[in-house]
């Protein structure tokens, strides 16, 4: 059975800054719009640095200047498209922030307990290991394969 995907679309959806379900998803959109923008930025940086080598020549700051602004542009407009505008990417958000709300976190001291319960299992098993590795190594020089 085929699904019709046809729907209509308001005059407001249309415009460029107009967001889409705006009041849905909103701390996972702004999460993910820091995380990406911190690496964009990041991006920037490293293009005006690696471009640092036509600093001397005429046009060099505004050629490192001018491609680290246009990485900005470009990725914060595709940013914003992603994050904000475009349909299936805002719908993911919606129901990851949904599925969170879901979430049944841990309480400090289930926390603490699990991790003194890790520590020593590890402390056990490392000691085990050294018992175990110490008898083989005994073992092996008694039967002169090992020469130490």
């Amino acid at each position: 059975m085929a699904v019709n995907r046809t729907t209509t679309v308001s005059a407001q959806e249309r415009q460029w800054f107009s967001i889409y379900k705006p009041t849905q998803g909103h701390w996972t959109r702004r999460c993910t719009a820091i995380g990406v923008g911190v690496m964009v930025l990041w991006g920037a940086k490293e293009i005006f640095t690696r471009l640092s080598v036509y600093g001397g020549t005429k046009y060099g700051l505004p050629l490192q200047a001018g491609s680290a602004v246009a990485w900005l542009a470009v990725c914060g407009a595709l940013l914003y498209w992603i994050v904000w505008r475009k349909p299936a990417t805002v719908d993911f958000f919606i129901a990851v922030e949904g599925e969170m709300k879901k979430v049944n976190w841990s309480t400090r001291q289930e926390v603490i307990g699990a991790t003194k319960v890790v520590m020593v299992f590890v402390v056990l098993m490392s000691t085990m290991l050294f018992v175990v590795d110490t008898a083989f190594m005994l073992f092996f020089k008694w039967i002169q394969v090992l020469r130490v």
